[in-house]
């Protein structure tokens, strides 16, 4: 076993899972806990890790793994000051939403040695609500974790092969990609759902005020289409700056297929829109659930 203790920086919602999924799956190592006083103090007694430090440094002494569970300019602030004492033969790894400009900062600490010290990874999975309070060890069960391998990386052997080994055992599955291929997939697949999710539940309140039990009359597709809307800003926002042209792009296209919706509502193309918008789920496995 390479691997025998764990450092999560970051120990919220996605963070203090993972750390749950670890424990629940048989890791028999060490897991550490980074982050602010108050919240390691709830991660403690969440069971997420077994040792805690306010310190990312301090945090990442002895560590095999590093995983970065915060925002993305954060992470990529960590990088930068982990990277000189980080150990030798560590794997600093993430969970950001974003993978061009995190895979870019790790290129540019570690030079030539980036592929044997860094691995861009992003689960597909979540919760509307934040924080260690929500965090579940079954979070990653048959969710798309994305890793987004340097040119050449080796995924298969020493630490980086192990580390996906105990993704698999918590239940993900584990699909390699190019960071920038990801960051316009995931635009559309999961940025582009956010951002309609918002723009819907800030448009409501708009126009029936906050107080308006617009849910509970509205049943479920309403809430179904807003729940995410409920995502925290903090994290989102750094999702928005590092992958804007992108999400720009996807956005532009919707409003594009929301006009032509708004100006063909008594017309055959409303019903050609409706068919071709069933052909998305058409190959869907019945019963199977997905993530957001």
């Amino acid at each position: 076993m390479l691997i025998r203790q764990i450092t999560i920086i970051g120990t919220g919602l996605i963070g203090g899972s993972f750390g749950l999924a670890l424990k629940k799956h048989g890791f028999r190592g060490r897991i550490i806990g980074c982050d602010r006083t108050a919240v390691l103090e709830r991660a403690r007694k969440a069971g997420t890790c077994d040792r805690a430090s306010e310190h990312p440094v301090e945090a990442t002494r002895g560590s095999q793994v590093v995983l970065l569970a915060t925002p993305v300019l954060a992470s990529m602030d960590l990088i930068n000051r982990l990277a000189p004492g980080l150990p030798p033969k560590a794997l600093l790894t993430d969970v950001g939403s974003t993978k061009s400009q995190i895979v870019a900062r790790a290129e540019a600490v570690f030079g030539k040695n980036a592929g044997a010290r860094f691995l861009g990874g992003h689960p597909m999975a979540g919760k509307e609500k934040s924080g260690v309070e929500f965090a579940d060890a079954d979070l990653f069960h048959d969710a798309v974790w994305f890793i987004t391998p340097l040119h050449g990386q080796k995924t298969n052997e020493g630490v980086v092969g192990e580390y996906l080994g105990w993704l698999e055992k918590i239940g993900a599955r584990v699909a390699s990609m190019d960071a920038a291929e990801h960051d316009e997939l995931c635009a559309w697949i999961s940025h582009l759902p956010q951002m309609t999710s918002t723009a819907l539940a800030s448009t409501l309140v708009d126009e029936y005020g906050a107080d308006a039990p617009l849910l509970q009359a509205g049943g479920r597709a309403l809430r179904e289409m807003t729940r995410i809307a409920g995502s925290p800003y903090s994290w989102w926002r750094d999702v928005a700056i590092t992958n804007k042209q992108n999400i720009a792009a996807a956005l532009l296209k919707l409003e594009q297929r929301l006009a032509h919706i708004r100006e063909n509502l008594d017309t055959r193309e409303l019903a050609e829109e409706f068919e071709r918008a069933h052909q998305l789920r058409k190959n869907l496995p019945p019963n199977k659930p997905h993530n957001p």
